[in-house]
């Protein structure tokens, strides 16, 4: 994956084409888009808490397939919806490269890790 671009509260991560995340029939498959939905979100909470957001985990993520993407990169583009003092909730839309028409649709919860105090 490459990270494109990472601003306060956004995120654009590029996941490149490889067999290793296509199907048989030339497409994306879903546990890739999983992955690039998950990380799109940690890339846009270190560009929102920087080092903070490191020890962040994902403690809920939904996604919805919309349509079967061609075997093309697929971009993720993460915002985040609210940022609290436990957890941080983001949507992302995922994309086929050169296409406008969303593929998939994400949305996750991380939980802020290091600001949860140790018992």
């Amino acid at each position: 994956m490459e990270i494109e671009s990472v601003g306060h509260d956004i995120a654009r991560v590029r996941m490149r084409l490889s067999e290793h995340n296509t199907r048989h029939g030339g497409t994306i498959s879903g546990p890739a888009m999983f992955t690039v939905a998950d990380f799109s979100i940690y890339v846009a909470l270190i560009g929102r808490l920087g080092s903070a957001a490191i020890p962040s985990v994902t403690s809920n993520l939904n996604i919805t397939f919309l349509t079967r993407p061609p075997a093309r990169d697929v971009i993720a583009e993460a915002r985040l919806v609210r940022v609290g003092r436990r957890l941080a909730y983001a949507e992302v839309a995922l994309y086929s490269e050169g296409s406008s028409e969303l593929i998939a649709h994400a949305t996750g919860t991380y939980a802020l890790v290091s600001s949860i105090p140790k018992a």
